[in-house]
């Protein structure tokens, strides 16, 4: 799996805008502190301003500032922004897939993967990513038992095998 820079650079720059909501952001100046090349980031602006997640202002006193509030914006919508589906096979949705014969069950575990992506992505707001707001899910606070020989994850955590 691979996150693609266009959606890493557009959360990162949300980021910035998350942590000063109070003036307009130059690209420039995000661009500068996230180290996001400025003339890719002025494209990733663009398909941002279409899905209104940001707002822009012309002129010296303009710049970019979040569309909505920041809790009110998750990684999985920025994400989908920029790139379209979270997962696809060779730039086709995962919806229709379907395997014959013996890996005729293989398409499950990909929309599984892209579920779980989905579920972690879309709980997941600007504002818990800046500090602004609790973690969708604090580790010191979990409830969960955690077995330490398989990495914390329990027997519940363990997703339970495809049946035929």
């Amino acid at each position: 799996m691979q996150i693609s820079a266009k959606a890493d650079y557009a959360v990162r720059a949300l980021l910035e805008l998350a942590s000063d909501s109070t003036q307009p952001q130059t690209c420039e100046g995000i661009a500068e502190a996230q180290q996001i090349p400025f003339r890719f980031l002025k494209s990733v602006f663009r398909d941002l301003r279409r899905a209104d997640l940001v707002r822009s202002r012309r002129g010296c006193e303009g710049g970019y500032w979040l569309a909505r509030d920041a809790s009110a914006i998750t990684v999985a919508e920025v994400m989908r922004a920029v790139d379209g589906a979270f997962l696809t096979l060779r730039g086709e949705s995962l919806d229709d897939l379907a395997y014959p014969g013996a890996a005729r069950r293989l398409p499950d575990t990909w929309r599984a993967v892209e579920a779980a992506a989905d579920g972690v992505l879309a709980t997941l707001t600007l504002a818990q990513l800046a500090g602004r707001a609790p973690a969708h899910r604090d580790a010191a606070h979990d409830s969960r038992p955690h077995d330490a020989r398989s990495g914390g994850r329990t027997a519940r955590d363990t997703p339970a095998p495809v049946a035929p």
